[in-house]
């Protein structure tokens, strides 16, 4: 008879280890090992996992390049198009995907959504949900208006009834929901830990792969926004969507973190409602939108979100510190890039920042890691510390160098033309830029020395 033994799993990187310990010997994660009680003669279970990972067809041996068929994939276009751009293009069939957000983003709308989006004739939809009955799940399908023939329901947490009902239904398209949640009872941990999840991804991607069935599986995330669940899993799955958005805002942001069937550096965006997500063809107006022109502190700038450039409000509070210590709090923005651009600001102006309190944020939730927004964060900042508002009909685009230089940026023809096409008649960029067509000039400027100080306006 087996004995039962006790093994300690960290829940970051898959780690086992034979006692507790409150960091994790190989990532050095701290408080991530659990415990997990498992029988000491484990060959069965080895067995089990191991015919999970067999691979869906055999490839009988070494073949040349040249002899392999190539193979072109089918997509399916659904009728939401910020969801095909993200996909690259449509649904791959037979792909397995995972998509991630905070709880409460709108993971489970945006995936019924996409099953009442799906093209006449694409098959039957099997919609697992392993945390809510299919009454709850009825009620938000009627909510938001998707009510398809082929949509069958199923609320289960054991994979392998799972697993059997797809067998029995052949389903064109397979939601999960979610991997965290669902269990193989040959497994003695509990659902969620590392063991469980990528056992069951193993399981679900065999399946997948072998049947041609496009899969998407929901995923919960940890506190610090990451996937929960061994890295492995990310590796297994062929496409990883990101679903982010701050719960306060209305907007919604789709991106690909991996995408084995297209870029990774488009997203799609989605405005959230009482009647689910509608997707916004143009987001570039609603992101300025609410722009309060004449506003020390407020300024616009362009970003890049893969080919799709943005129109984004960057908002900067300059107050005198009442402490020992100047803050320096940002919110939509990396804070080390903001302390950068604040040492340059003293260093090449000799603006006085060191005693001043510093906030700056990014309007409508949305964060930037694009450098393209260096000049405007710096105009901003100024903007407020002189209390003079930046001129009208200003858009600003460039990297700041730590000497003060403004330097180019990619894709500066797109992000000019958006700036142009919603009404923006002054435009500072890098040097080599300078030119005039009609209403609008393209103002080059070499360094911050030359780029503010005529474009900020006094109150009177």
């Amino acid at each position: 008879m087996a004995r039962l033994i006790s093994q300690y799993v960290c829940q970051s990187c898959g780690s086992v280890t034979p006692k507790w310990m409150g960091k994790c010997p190989d990532c050095g994660e701290w408080n991530t090992l659990l415990e997990e009680v498992v029988e000491s003669g484990t060959k069965k279970k080895t067995d089990s996992a191991h015919l999970h990972r067999q691979p869906a067809t055999a490839s009988g041996g070494p073949q040349p390049l040249k002899s392999i068929r190539s193979v072109e994939g089918d997509r399916v276009q659904t009728h939401f198009a910020e969801f095909n751009r993200v996909m690259g293009g449509g649904i791959m069939s037979g792909s397995l995907n995972l998509i991630g957000g905070d709880p409460g983003i709108g993971k489970s709308t945006l995936m019924m959504q996409m099953t009442g989006s799906l093209p006449g004739g694409t098959g039957p939809v099997l919609y697992v949900s392993a945390e809510e009955s299919v009454f709850q799940i009825k009620n938000r399908a009627e909510r938001l208006g998707v009510d398809p023939d082929n949509l069958f329901l199923l609320a289960e947490t054991n994979l392998s009834q799972i697993l059997d009902q797809c067998r029995k239904l052949n389903p064109a398209l397979l939601i999960i929901d979610s991997i965290q949640t669902v269990y193989l009872p040959d497994l003695a941990s509990a659902p969620g830990s590392v063991s469980q999840v990528r056992e069951c991804a193993a399981a679900i991607l065999t399946m997948a792969k072998s049947a041609g069935i496009t899969t998407f599986l929901t995923g919960h995330v940890t506190k610090d926004g990451n996937l929960a669940g061994p890295r492995v899993l990310e590796h297994l799955v062929d496409t990883v969507l990101q679903f982010e958005g701050d719960r306060n805002h209305q907007f919604r942001i789709l991106r690909a973190l991996k995408n084995r069937y297209g870029s990774t550096n488009e997203i799609g965006v989605f405005d959230m409602g009482p009647r689910g997500l509608t997707e916004i063809p143009n987001p570039a107006s609603w992101f300025i939108s609410e722009f309060s022109r004449g506003i020390p502190g407020s300024v616009i700038g362009v970003t890049m979100e893969g080919t799709r450039p943005l129109l984004v409000e960057i908002q900067s509070l300059v107050t005198p510190c009442n402490y020992g210590f100047a803050q320096r709090n940002a919110n939509g923005l990396d804070s080390r890039r903001l302390t950068m651009l604040i040492a340059v600001l003293e260093k090449r102006l000799g603006i006085p920042l060191g005693t001043q309190d510093i906030f700056l944020n990014v309007a409508s939730g949305f964060r930037l890691e694009d450098p393209g927004v260096d000049l405007a964060v710096c105009a901003a900042i100024l903007s407020s510390f002189r209390e003079w508002p930046v001129a009208r009909q200003v858009c600003l685009i460039g990297e700041v160098g730590l000497g003060g230089e403004i330097r180019p940026v990619a894709n500066l023809d797109q992000r000019l033309q958006e700036a142009r096409k919603l009404g923006f008649r002054h435009l500072l960029t890098s040097p080599g830029h300078s030119q005039t067509e009609g209403v609008v000039t393209i103002h080059s400027i070499n360094d911050l020395y030359q780029s503010l100080d005529g474009f900020l306006e006094p109150l009177i």
